[in-house]
């Protein structure tokens, strides 16, 4: 059934003659979530149809089979195939829900980078996708609400630029041109306005007619966060403000972009009153708030600037505000700081009126939002997104939320908070958009064994449809791996979920070599979503074992917060638990355990490396080995007075004491460190690098691999080609030290 793909256009669309398939929808390996919800009691000539059509998928099906032998077309997957991968991003849906754009992402020809399109394909599935733009780097369409206009963005001198493309005919015109860029585009009710966000500062737009005295290149710091990953050093003058725009180019020059906040704070996701009069936006206006518990808050001002009123001012963080209807409520995501720090809180659903909050999820303890760690999210394309959508009415309000690792669409009841679900499934629902009315919703939707593709949904009768299939020419010629979830009770009973993929043609009675592999955050959490390196090394004959110990997200408060004063520690002893039960199984060989993990999982492979021995070899990613370099960069919470009051840790020393590079004595582990060299968020002299001396100074075996350029997000968005790169060097590892294979390239020398 599978192989029917062969014959996709270059999108992974239908025929490229235009003509559909017999299959209108994606050969399911195993469950897929593009099978239809369809709405109960339908009879008459739409089930008359839908006879038909089941007729002609069962005549396609059988001279599919009869054709070709479908296991002859299968190999397993490559650890290069991720240069073939296409990525859909950003679905955003048409006023009148009739089209979708999206963004597409491939790799480019030399492997060194990622190209983005835009693209557009019919909600009702008559016609395959066509492209709108050529690139190579346009992203974030916003549908004007007229219908007749995409607003987008696409770098011009380094900078991303608004730009426009009517849908009449004729091409895409550059609208702002700023020094600093534009954001994402938010069109005003009437369609003549456009705000967005940029840094660009006054100075900067004021030509002079001298050139400019050179710069000094020295910085002078006097801020904690003063750099982030994957975007440098900060510039303390530079802060993002509302701006706006005549959406009207000139006749042969951008529009004139006009300045609506200034200050010295940074506001972001700007967003226009029913009546157009008026722009709100997100702001935490503290100084260094760092210092203190995070307390964002939603302002408005008028749209031609002027004096700010605060809108939500709740004691804690808000995120992703929305309007309702009427534009007397707010809804939005955040919590309500606790009186003793916490190191991770879970996000609920808030409702304002009148000056009044409602928590709708007190009672409903799973994270709010999109929230499952995969390794292929769309890279450099705009990932995911959770918004809030009203329902037309202002009676309910639409969101994800994931569940043990599963992503679903949710509506809750703006009263009550009663919620039901508008997907199902074991998958995850990484972003999307909506009509007006709501009652139409462009999402894309990921599980385990298919990359995201555009899906439409009826938020009525929670009918889902598959509109795009963009790696199925890819998909047909490859066995993957299906996930097998389990639970089982720790060491103190307490229930954690893992899963496992067998290695291809897996074998019962024949033992296999096994990877651990450990997520980071540590406030993160693995699912039901695509994972590459899971599936390369399933392919090259390893059981892959990835849990979610204590500390990990989507299992509730409690469970995400319960490692803070016990980390590394507890969730440690879940890790060689789940090791255990599966060693009880009897297919795993004992003698030929591997241990891996990116970020905090860095730290947890460390730390794992030092406390046993029954480890054959180990590869620690972008991990945080030393104390100061992991609460540091992980996200600067050891700056934070009432943090570092709340841990047992007063003195650097004690938690020094409990930390990897104590015990590195103890390690007999070969061990290679994989690191970023641009990496902010865990620099590779406080971590890797510092470790990997100490365990050469004590004539371990350990070899460092270091990539030029790579951020913390080498992993998931770096260069294609050391992304493939990073997979060869943890398999070959294993396979050196697991399989016993013949390789020399990390022997001294």
């Amino acid at each position: 059934m599978r192989h029917l793909a062969a014959f996709a256009a270059s999108d992974g669309s239908p025929h490229p003659n235009g003509k559909r398939l017999c299959l209108e929808r994606r050969p399911a390996h195993g469950w897929s979530p593009a099978r239809e919800q369809r709405p109960a009691g339908r009879r008459g000539r739409a089930e008359g149809t839908r006879a038909r059509r089941r007729s002609r998928i069962l005549a396609c099906l059988a001279l599919a089979y009869a054709a070709t032998p479908l296991a002859a077309q299968q190999r397993a997957i490559t650890d290069s195939d991720l240069f073939a991968f296409r990525w859909v991003a950003s679905p955003q849906i048409s006023p009148d829900g009739r089209q979708v754009a999206y963004v597409l992402v491939t790799v480019s020809a030399k492997h060194d980078g990622y190209e983005t399109s835009l693209w557009l394909v019919a909600t009702d599935g008559a016609s395959p996708p066509r492209r709108l733009t050529a690139g190579p780097k346009d992203g974030a369409p916003r549908w004007s609400p007229d219908g007749r206009t995409l607003a987008f963005l696409r770098p011009k001198d380094g900078q991303s630029q608004l730009y426009l493309l009517p849908f009449a005919g004729g091409e895409a015109q550059q609208l702002t041109e700023l020094p600093k860029g534009a954001s994402p585009a938010a069109w005003s009710p009437d369609g003549k306005t456009i705000a967005f966000v940029s840094s660009t500062t006054p100075d900067e737009l004021v030509k002079k007619d001298k050139r400019d005295e050179p710069k000094s290149d020295v910085r002078i710091v006097t801020r904690a966060v003063f750099r982030g990953d994957d975007e440098g050093y900060y510039d303390p003058a530079e802060h993002d403000h509302v701006w706006t725009v005549p959406a009207a180019p000139g006749a042969d020059r951008p529009a004139t972009a006009r300045q609506v906040t200034s200050g010295p704070f940074d506001e972001a996701a700007p967003q226009w009153s029913r009546d157009g009069a008026r722009l709100y936006f997100v702001s935490d206006r503290v100084a260094e708030p760092y210092y203190y518990p995070p307390d964002a808050n939603v302002y408005s001002i008028p749209s031609g600037g002027g004096a700010l009123d605060t809108v939500v001012d709740i004691n804690g963080p808000v995120f992703g505000p929305a309007l309702a209807p009427d534009g007397r409520g707010v809804a939005f995501r955040g919590w309500l700081n606790p009186p003793a720090a916490r190191s991770y809180n879970q996000s609920d659903l808030f409702v304002s009126r009148g000056g009044r909050v409602k928590n709708l999820t007190a009672d409903y303890d799973f994270d709010i939002g999109g929230a499952v760690l995969g390794d292929q999210a769309p890279p450099r394309g705009g990932e995911g997104s959770s918004p809030l959508i009203w329902t037309a009415d202002g009676r309910a309000v639409i969101v994800t939320t994931t569940e043990h690792g599963r992503s679903n669409l949710l509506r809750f009841d703006a009263e009550t908070g009663a919620h039901e679900p508008l997907t199902t499934g074991d998958h995850a629902v990484l972003a999307y958009t909506a009509t007006p009315d709501a009652r139409s919703i462009a999402l894309t939707i990921g599980d385990p064994t298919h990359l995201p593709d555009v899906y439409t949904l009826d938020a009525v009768t929670k009918r889902l449809v598959a509109l795009t299939h963009v790696n199925d020419s890819l998909w047909a010629k490859l066995e993957l791996a299906k996930p097998e979830d389990f639970w089982y009770p720790s060491f103190d009973g307490k229930r954690v979920e893992a899963w496992i993929l067998k290695p291809i043609g897996f074998t019962p009675g024949k033992k296999y070599p096994l990877i651990l592999d450990i997520h980071g955050g540590p406030h993160a959490a693995y699912g039901d979503i695509f994972f590459h390196e899971f599936q390369w090394m399933a392919a090259k004959g390893y059981v892959v074992l990835y849990p979610n110990p204590r500390g990990s997200t989507t299992y509730g408060q409690d469970f995400g917060n319960i490692i803070q004063y016990r980390y590394p520690g507890d969730d440690y002893k879940d890790l060689m638990v789940a090791v255990d039960s599966l060693v009880r199984r009897g297919y795993v060989d004992s003698t030929r355990l591997g241990v891996t993990g990116g970020s905090g999982g860095g730290l947890l492979t460390d730390w794992t490396v030092t406390q046993t021995h029954r480890f054959a070899a180990a590869v620690s990613q972008r991990d945080v080995a030393d104390w100061l370099g992991f609460w540091y960069t992980a996200d600067f919470t050891l700056f934070q007075p009432s943090w570092f009051r709340s841990t047992p840790f007063h003195d650097p020393q004690e938690f020094l004491a409990r930390s990897p590079v104590r015990y590195v004595e103890n390690v007999t582990t070969p061990l290679m460190f994989i690191l970023g060299e641009e990496d902010y968020r865990a620099p590779p002299t406080q971590g890797g690098e510092a470790m990997f001396r100490a365990l050469k100074y004590l004539h371990r075996t350990a070899v460092m691999v270091r990539f030029p350029g790579e951020s913390h997000e080498l992993s998931r968005s770096g260069k294609p080609h050391h992304r493939v790169e990073r997979l060869q060097h943890i398999l070959n590892w294993f396979d050196k030290y697991l399989q016993g294979k013949p390789i020399t390239l990390y022997d001294t020398r």
